[in-house]
């Protein structure tokens, strides 16, 4: 029997940004739906990039944490809040999904 509880699990990043956002009007992208996503980003005070994640598929913590570094590593944003609905996307979808909203970003 696993130890994790049912529901939701709750994970949340902060990474020092590199690159202003400046102003933009919040972007929401995807759908929450079996196999699938929605990420919702928008502008935040300060110079962080946060990352907050509700997901249904529990104990994947070490797969999130590489799929959000990496997503910070290739978008290194400042003063950005990214917030995540999952329901079991593939990290490929999750990538796909992120690179979505932030292209719909002002460059």
């Amino acid at each position: 029997m696993s130890d994790i509880p049912p529901g939701l699990e709750t994970l949340d990043y902060t990474f020092a940004g590199q690159r202003p956002a400046g102003a933009f009007a919040p972007v929401l992208v995807g759908v929450v739906g079996s196999g699938n996503l929605e990420v919702l980003v928008e502008p935040a005070s300060g110079t962080d990039c946060t990352v907050h994640i509700e997901t249904s598929a529990r104990g994947f913590g070490p797969i999130w944490d590489a799929v959000v570094r990496d997503f910070h590593r290739r978008h290194p944003l400042a003063g950005v809040r990214v917030s995540i609905n999952d329901m079991g996307a593939t990290p490929a979808v999750v990538g796909l999904r992120l690179d979505q909203a932030i292209s719909e970003l002002p460059t």
